[in-house]
């Protein structure tokens, strides 16, 4: 089951949240700044073993930490990638976010995910764009695996939610 709603993702009962993260893992700005104050100190201290044992999260790729104070059990930090016009892999970068976030969901048993919309923001993304790549990416997943069961498209605005809710449309 696919859904859509305008929401707080901080506040969704799911068990994983996936973050709109920057490739540093420390917070920053929008969806990032918005799960790390939420979450609290545990996100950000999971999110420093990360980095201290990898280095930093490249563009596409998808890390798992606790989620703190957040009603989620796990968040599912993915770095989006910012939008240079269309010529530098970002399609494909922004497919692999949603791809390889719901493999660790998997990989954690998660039932639930909620996702925000990757790279919209300050990263520029074409919003239709973005739209049609994260339903047909989550599309292509479930049709292949059965877990897992619910994934929410959480947006925090009206124009990103109408999006997602016709990419739903086309696609039955």
């Amino acid at each position: 089951m696919i859904e859509v709603i305008r929401e707080d993702i901080t506040k969704i009962c799911v068990d994983a949240i996936v973050n709109a993260a920057n490739s540093s893992l420390m917070g920053g700005g929008g969806v990032d700044g918005a799960i790390h104050r939420a979450g609290g100190k545990a996100i950000l201290e999971d999110c420093m073993k990360i980095v201290n044992r990898q280095g930093k999260c490249k563009t596409g790729e998808a890390v798992i930490t606790t989620a703190g104070n957040l009603p989620a059990q796990y968040v599912i930090h993915t770095v989006g990638p910012i939008w240079n016009g269309g010529n530098s892999k970002e399609r494909e970068k922004l497919a692999n976010c949603y791809r390889h976030s719901l493999e660790l969901a998997v990989a954690n048993q998660c039932d639930s995910v909620a996702f925000p919309s990757i790279s919209t923001g300050v990263y520029r993304f074409p919003k239709d764009q973005a739209a049609q790549i994260a339903v047909q990416t989550v599309r292509e997943f479930l049709a292949i695996h059965q877990k897992p069961a619910k994934v929410i498209f959480v947006c925090f605005d009206e124009e990103n939610e109408q999006l997602i809710a016709d990419q739903l449309k086309d696609f039955p």
